[in-house]
C-alpha cells in the first residue's frame, strides 16, 4: 500500500515560498502573482501504517514549524489557486527522498 502525506511551513516560516514568488515576479514578469506556496508531498510505500504514523513527525514535518495533511484538499488552496507538481526525472537524484528513506531505515531498523 502507498501512504502519502502533503507538508507545508506554517504561515510566516515560508522563506522559501517567499523567495519563489519574488522570482516569479521579477524575472518572470508575473506581477499579479498574489501567493506562493510549497507543498511537499510524500508517498510511501513497502512499511506497514504503523510505521508510517511514526514518521509522520519524526521525517517529513516538524510539529513547531509545519502543518501536516492527509490530503491536498485539507490544505485549503482557494478558489482561484493554480497548482502544479515537480518530480525528479528517472535516474536524478532525488536529495529529499534520500535522506526519507534513510530516516525510515534508522527508525524501522530494517532494509531501505
Amino acid at each position: 500500500m502507498v501512504y502519502r502525506v502533503f507538508v507545508e511551513k506554517k504561515e510566516g516560516l515560508r522563506a522559501e515560498a517567499a523567495a519563489l514568488k519574488n522570482d516569479a515576479k521579477t524575472q518572470l514578469g508575473i506581477s499579479r502573482l498574489e501567493d506562493v506556496r510549497i507543498i511537499n508531498r510524500y508517498d510511501v510505500e513497502n512499511i506497514d501504517e504503523e510505521l508510517f504514523e511514526e514518521c509522520i513527525w519524526k521525517v517529513f514535518a516538524e510539529p513547531q514549524l509545519d502543518n501536516v495533511a492527509g490530503d491536498i484538499e485539507e490544505l485549503f488552496l482557494g478558489q482561484h489557486a493554480c497548482k502544479f507538481g515537480v518530480e525528479a526525472l528517472p535516474g536524478q537524484f532525488d536529495q529529499r527522498a534520500d535522506s526519507a528513506e534513510q530516516c525510515i531505515q534508522f527508525i524501522s531498523q530494517g532494509e531501505r
